[in-house]
């Protein structure tokens, strides 16, 4: 293992490097550097994919830029073609890399002092290639230090991966109630239509949940 992780930060290791030195040499290395820069800063087994990312980028840049150039001297460019070609590149973009969720792909539907709940939209309306999957929904519950969050309940199976943090969670299914202390790393199961409550019992840290909802009426749908 120790053999394997080292090969892997080798490997990471020369493809910055040829990376950083290559966009160096066509492009002053400035744009591109702060890419690989902002690659160092990932985990070591998320650095390849990043690099790729940040290649796959700089390579739709020199396409746009000589599309730009050629139009400039034909003369021929009107804005409707540019947003024509625009939109192309935002779908194919979108059907390259479909399975890449950032921050900015969640939708944030409950927030207060105490912590927020941010959902991502249904997985069917980001790509066709999604759509076997499109009863399953993914939701984060961010909770303050020393916070409670009230009972509720949703129409999904709910099954919830503790991300960081660890307190205290409570279910009410059928008139039974169990309660458990969680912490990172930890799953549990929320049944649709159980009463669920919970508990931040760190003084310093957030509870961070992330949530696979599996939606039992409409697709891709709960409440």
């Amino acid at each position: 293992i120790v053999v394997l992780l080292a090969t892997l930060l080798c490997a990471a290791a020369a493809v910055a490097s040829s990376w950083e030195d290559d966009n160096h040499h066509h492009h002053g290395g400035h744009k591109s550097g702060r890419c690989v820069r902002r690659c160092e800063d990932r985990p070591w087994h998320q650095r390849p994919r990043c690099l790729e990312q940040c290649r796959e980028e700089e390579r739709e840049k020199r396409q746009e830029r000589s599309r730009h150039e050629a139009d400039d001297r034909s003369g021929e460019g009107s804005s409707e073609d540019e947003r024509e070609r625009e939109q192309e590149k935002e779908e194919k973009q979108k059907d390259r890399r479909p399975y890449v969720f950032d921050r900015r792909s969640f939708r944030r539907v409950v927030r207060s002092e105490q912590g927020s709940l941010r959902v991502l939209r249904p997985f069917d309306e980001v790509s066709r290639l999604l759509r076997g999957i499109r009863d399953y929904r993914v939701a984060v519950l961010e909770a303050n230090p020393r916070s409670f969050v009230v009972p509720s309940h949703t129409d999904a199976h709910c099954i919830c991966y503790v991300a960081e943090g660890e307190g205290v969670v409570t279910t009410i299914e059928n008139g039974e109630r169990r309660s458990y202390t969680i912490k990172q790393g930890h799953v549990f199961v929320a049944p649709a239509g159980a009463v669920t409550y919970l508990a931040n019992t760190d003084g310093r840290k957030k509870l961070v949940i992330t949530k696979i909802l599996h939606t039992i009426s409409v697709p891709g749908e709960f409440q």
